[in-house]
């Protein structure tokens, strides 16, 4: 870990905070005009994205590390701020918000299986997956705000995959050296069935944000095999700056 630990997650997301507090929201008077499939699929992504996050916090809070359990909180408040954005978008699109959805709730009991550990890697799944998912939102419609809340969560998304995958090599490191990497093995196989899933589910979304079910499926895969390396990593010092080992926005 470096030299300061988990203290300059809290100034990254402290620092986002302000700099999205001084930006403003988007302007929602504007509107939003995408196809059905699409709003169908922003409505199931809204929920996945809802949600207090006291079992992540509760955790977090045990880990007995003060710094990452102030990060959790403000990664929290990101990850709510993201459904309050998804909600209005669909509001400014004459949409409402979905109450539930089988795929969250199947997703969020398996996150409480165990302890943090199993925690973050299933969160991780969702965190590699939504990279792809918003990058292609924001780059895949012609509707300007839909653009522009997908481009606000991505610039998020993009960091708390690292932020997570620090969390998880200093985790990994309390196993022994020759679980670690069958653990990361097992964690690519159920990216892999819930990205099938993701595909599958928003395949007609997809298909109108220009992007085949195979090709969505082949880029979430190819985007692990860079956390894998940043988690397995033999010393932090080693990971690039600001974790951008991950799949960039440009890729």
């Amino acid at each position: 870990m470096l030299a300061d630990g988990f203290a300059k997650w809290t100034r990254r997301f402290e620092d986002e905070r302000e700099r999205r507090q001084a930006q403003g929201d988007p302007d929602w008077k504007r509107g939003a005009t995408l196809p059905a499939a699409v709003w169908a699929s922003i409505q199931r992504f809204q929920v996945g994205e809802d949600g207090d996050g006291a079992n992540l916090v509760g955790k977090a809070d045990q880990a007995g590390d003060a710094d990452y359990a102030q990060a959790v909180r403000l990664f929290v408040a990101e990850e709510q701020n993201h459904a309050r954005l998804l909600a209005r978008l669909l509001r400014a699109g004459g949409k409402a918000p979905l109450s539930s959805h089988w795929s969250d709730t199947a997703f969020v009991r398996l996150r409480r299986l165990l302890g943090l550990r199993m925690e973050l890697l299933v969160l991780m799944i969702a965190e590699v997956v939504a990279l792809r998912y918003y990058r292609a939102l924001r780059d895949g419609t012609q509707d300007p705000l839909t653009s522009d809340v997908a481009g606000r969560i991505l610039s998020d998304e993009q960091r708390h995959v690292p932020f997570h995958s620090e969390r998880l090599h200093a985790s990994l490191t309390r196993l022994p050296r020759p679980a670690r990497r069958p653990l990361m093995t097992l964690w690519r196989l159920l990216l892999l069935g819930a990205t099938l899933v993701v595909a599958t589910d928003h395949g007609r979304a997809l298909h109108h944000l220009g992007l085949t079910r195979r090709r969505f499926v082949s880029e979430v895969m190819a985007s692990s095999d860079a956390v894998i390396s940043t988690v397995l990593a033999p010393r932090p010092d080693e990971w690039t700056s600001g974790g951008q080992a991950v799949a960039s926005d440009d890729d």
